[in-house]
């Protein structure tokens, strides 16, 4: 059985500590039954790692990638961009009750406090079946 050494590697990548974070990662992949890319040979799983880190059937910059992947708790996902939708015109759209135009309509503003000030005032409507129930 050949041993697999950090020097057989560590031309592939540069950084020990990035080698031993790829080759792990890599060994837990295995360990959850990702496919092998070369024999065996009775050996455990981080060396199965390191050797295919080795004889490059592994790309370490796919193993980052995934080592990366995994550690995200939230991934961003592209969504596609909205598309502007053109305004259709008047002759286009359906037919209009009483000449109402888009540029007619007039929105209520209410600023924050104003509808604080409103929510006060309200009282929670009493039930006329608990009140009877009381007396």
């Amino acid at each position: 059985m050949a041993r697999v050494t950090v020097e057989d590697c560590i031309d592939k990548v540069d950084n020990r500590f990035e080698l031993v974070l790829l080759a792990s990662h890599r060994a837990r992949l295995i360990s959850s039954g990702s496919p092998l890319t070369i024999d065996r040979d009775r050996d455990k799983n981080p060396v199965v790692a390191l050797r295919e880190i080795a004889d490059e059937t592994i790309a370490p910059d796919d193993l980052k990638e995934q080592l990366i992947h995994s550690m995200q708790k939230y991934v961003e996902v592209d969504e596609p961009e909205a598309e502007a939708v053109p305004m259709l015109s008047n002759t286009a759209a359906a037919p209009s009750t009483g000449g109402d135009n888009d540029a007619d309509v007039q929105f209520d503003r209410m600023s924050e406090e104003d509808l604080l000030r409103g929510l006060e005032g309200l009282v929670p409507p009493s039930s006329s079946a608990d009140d009877d129930d009381r007396e």
